[in-house]
């Protein structure tokens, strides 16, 4: 019987090949457009990720904290569970950042040094929210020989608030995205079912059963969806082969590229089946 459906299915894509046509590109679409909604999620995370392990909090130390203490300071943060990194900026090298930053050389009418040697540490991504954020501020501030705790809350704030507004906006987006690819191909496949209503009147007429009318049809829509996921993995493939230079984060947000295949491939038939079956809900053996 499986036989029977599979050849009965090839039959379809034989006998109507424009439809084959249609529900293809429809597919394609939807495979496509679902596909890009997914990239936009995933690099937007991507993107959070990246930002929040790139806030740096500056810890500036007391002058009076003995040259012997560092070691001690240095144990001190590393015991932070809540760090992911620190970097120690003696005096000499804050000098000539802010020389670097501002082009005033303050030595020039300095004969000392003003600027304090600091630690500037790195949240893991877990914390680099604002609730967690004011905790750890909160937390460094108690230590002795710290004298200062500078975070630029207000430009990371914003930007995080802006992806998370974005975020927000690219779920919405991406659900309208795959009811519109949805509706296209059940568009579609009543295109195709009203196209072949006498044929199917006439399977009735003549006692076939109902496996035997839509399981062909199921299984052409999902043959349709399996050349519709290939021809995506080819367009996603030229595309990737050609972006890879220019976007080389490409491989952070996909580093599963098994996985992506497999997803992409089994997009469109899981629409195609999913749909064919929403269509073929309402045929029944009534004549």
């Amino acid at each position: 019987m499986i036989f029977f459906w599979f050849k009965e299915a090839l039959k379809l894509i034989a006998r109507s090949k424009f439809s084959f046509l249609l529900a293809l590109t429809s597919i394609t679409l939807s495979v496509i457009l679902v596909t890009v909604s997914v990239f936009i999620i995933r690099f937007s995370n991507h993107f959070e990720d990246k930002l929040k392990s790139n806030i740096v909090i500056s810890v500036f130390i007391k002058d009076n904290a003995a040259a012997s203490d560092l070691e001690k300071i240095k144990k001190e943060l590393s015991e932070l569970n809540y760090l992911n990194s620190s970097e120690y900026i003696d005096k000499g090298k804050a000098a000539e950042i802010f020389i670097k930053e501002t082009g005033e050389d303050f030595r020039k009418i300095l004969d000392y040094n003003p600027l304090p040697a600091s630690f500037n540490l790195k949240l893991k991504s877990e914390y680099a929210n604002r609730d967690s954020i004011k905790k750890v501020i909160n937390n460094l501030s108690t230590f002795s020989w710290a004298d200062e705790v500078i975070f630029r809350q207000d430009f990371y704030q914003k930007i995080l608030s802006y992806i998370d507004r974005a975020k927000i906006y690219v779920f919405v987006l991406t659900g309208l995205i795959f009811l519109v690819s949805l509706y296209l191909v059940y568009s579609t496949v009543r295109l195709i079912l009203n196209s072949k209503y006498s044929e199917l009147e006439t399977m009735k007429f003549v006692g076939a059963k109902l496996s035997t009318i839509k399981m062909p049809i199921i299984l052409n829509s999902a043959i349709t969806g399996l050349f519709a996921g290939l021809i995506a993995l080819s367009i996603a493939w030229f595309l990737y082969y050609y972006v890879a230079e220019l976007l080389v984060f490409i491989d952070d947000i996909f580093p599963d590229k098994i996985g992506f295949i497999v997803l992409l491939l089994a997009l469109g038939p899981v629409i195609g089946i999913f749909v064919t079956i929403v269509s073929l809900r309402k045929i029944s053996l009534k004549i």
